[in-house]
């Protein structure tokens, strides 16, 4: 089921009643069913919202996304007893041994190139080296074939003199707002399928309270990338406003593909999720990534 994702960036109020959210503003109050939302994204610093909000909204699985002063995502709330097996599910990851979490990190990353290099043969129309990057990634990337992409990635991929920055100049900016929301959707459908973010397969900072999201979400950033390029050929602005960010939050509903079917990227992301609990329980040994684009040839 595709939920609903709202954006909130004026003085507002929010409430629920009868497991609907009652949001009101100073010029007008509107309602929603709290079962309809997958996707709360908080953008003012004088927002209001209930307890009884908060916890209903987290009962639900959404994900509540709070922004900073920069406007840029900044926290976020998930539920952490979301499935029925919880315990278990924990042990499994927690017990998950080192070449096992080293063969995982191995296939995400191959993903990830892959798709890099299939979106930037579509924005530059030439042919590029990176299905043989993607064919030497080794268990655990030791030989860090990521870095190796990403470097002649973002060379190639703007017209414009880039450097991706965590906080540089634009358009960091719009890939930055891009990329939270997709941790965030990733985090979601992690927590849905009982796994804890904290505890990642790569990443290992102690200060990163979602390292499981950072490792899962690498092979769908190019999304968000392809989303950005083509706001900037369709919009002369430099500025994360409210127009734009609307157009990031569409990726959330950009369609991928399996190999039998097509799914929004938020429930391919519950797949993706519940495909990687599958590996850390002994019952699958990959984990089930989308094709983000249908290259089939069409009639």
């Amino acid at each position: 089921m595709i939920k609903k994702s709202i954006l909130i960036e004026n003085k507002t109020s929010i409430t629920a009643k009868n497991l609907q959210l009652i949001i009101k503003s100073e010029i007008r109050e509107s309602t929603i069913s709290i079962e309809d939302i997958g996707f709360l994204v908080l953008d003012h610093q004088e927002i209001y919202i209930s307890l009884p909000a908060m916890n209903l909204l987290v009962e639900n699985n959404t994900s509540v996304i709070i922004c900073s002063k920069n406007h840029l995502p900044n926290g976020m709330f998930l539920n952490l007893n979301s499935h029925h097996i919880q315990q278990e599910v924990f042990k499994n990851q927690i017990e998950a041994t080192v070449p096992l979490k080293k063969q995982l990190w191995q296939q995400t990353v191959v993903e990830k190139i892959t798709n890099q290099g299939i979106l930037l043969a579509k924005i530059t129309e030439n042919k590029n080296t990176f299905e043989f990057l993607a064919s030497k990634v080794l268990s655990g990337d030791t030989t860090n074939m990521e870095g190796v992409a990403a470097q002649q990635y973002w060379k190639s991929f703007f017209e414009l003199d880039f450097k991706r920055e965590r906080f540089g100049d634009y358009p960091n900016n719009f890939l930055n707002y891009g990329y939270a929301i997709l941790r965030a959707a990733t985090a979601r459908a992690l927590s849905g399928s009982g796994l804890l973010n904290t505890l990642g397969i790569h990443h290992k900072s102690k200060y990163n309270a979602f390292a499981l999201a950072d490792d899962i979400m690498e092979p769908f950033r190019p999304l968000v990338d392809e989303k950005v390029f083509e706001i900037m050929q369709n919009y002369d602005e430099q500025e994360l406003n409210t127009k734009i960010k609307a157009e990031l939050l569409q990726v959330l509903t950009r369609t991928v593909y399996f190999k039998d079917e097509k799914s929004p990227l938020m429930v391919a992301l519950q797949k993706t999720a519940s495909s990687l609990q599958q590996c850390f329980a002994g019952n699958r040994k990959k984990i089930k990534y989308p094709k983000l684009w249908n290259l089939t040839p069409t009639e």
